[in-house]
């Protein structure tokens, strides 16, 4: 019994040891506008057909927008966003799809991507196969039913957490893991610094083929959007989908048109 003990300790440690083993998203940021080094990660995450940034150098930017709840932003960039014609992906929650059914059955309706953050939001690296499975799954059913949009195939990993393991899974389970190359704190609703700071955070690390990681709860990117989109397209950028940054890079140039 001793052994037994002993041997189902050293097991169920060994599982913890394993499903802990994760990364956290990160890198330098990026000051001299170009993308971001991400070391370690970058062969990783070739591995698993994952993205981060268009390396193409094409001056190509990509918006994205995580939503855990709503602080009643929302429409306002959804406003921008029509009005300047400029897609975007909203990356959301099952709490948010439950909340705010009528802004979900909007971004769709409006041309723009939902993307999987899971259901209950929790740390991918430390659940079983069959739990993130359904963190998916159940995410994608209550979207479908609020909305034409049947299918997601974008996941954001709660938190930014991952491993060799649940990319491997996502892919699997028919998912494009997407992380970012441009993000800083903009979550903290309590500690909103003015839309100029949006404006100059977003402005000072800007480079082609950036990821823009946004939190749609911010009243300071809600108001620096529209500044941000007519400034960067006078420089020459371009506003694409998620979807067009994955043709470009899955199919051959001379059929997409390249």
């Amino acid at each position: 019994m001793t052994i037994v003990i002993v041997f189902l300790t050293f097991f169920i440690g060994q599982m913890q040891l394993e499903a802990s083993n994760g990364y956290g998203w990160g890198f330098k940021k990026n000051t001299d506008h170009q993308v971001p080094d991400i070391g370690k990660y970058q062969d990783i995450l070739e591995k698993y057909g994952a993205y981060y940034a268009d390396d193409s150098g094409e001056k190509n930017i990509y918006l994205t927008f995580d939503n855990g709840y709503e602080e009643g932003y929302t429409d306002d960039v959804l406003d921008v966003l029509q009005k300047k014609d400029v897609p975007a992906t909203f990356f959301v929650t099952g709490h948010y799809v439950e909340n705010q059914p009528d802004l979900i059955e909007r971004m769709v309706d409006e041309g723009h991507i939902v993307g999987n953050h899971s259901y209950h939001h929790p740390d991918f690296t430390v659940i079983s196969k069959e739990s993130m499975r359904k963190e998916l799954e159940d995410l994608e059913e209550a979207v479908a039913e609020v909305s034409d949009q049947k299918n997601l195939k974008y996941l954001r990993p709660p938190k930014g957490v991952f491993s060799e393991k649940t990319l491997n899974w996502a892919n699997e389970l028919g998912y494009i893991h997407v992380f970012w190359s441009l993000a800083f704190v903009d979550w903290e609703t309590s500690n909103q610094k003015g839309w100029e700071y949006a404006y100059d955070q977003i402005m000072d690390q800007i480079h082609p083929g950036s990821v823009v990681l946004l939190h749609a709860v911010s009243a300071d990117n809600a108001e620096a959007l529209e500044h941000l989109i007519t400034d960067l397209e006078a420089q020459g950028y371009s506003f694409k989908s998620l979807d067009d940054f994955v043709l470009k890079d899955k199919v051959p140039e001379g059929i997409y048109g390249y």
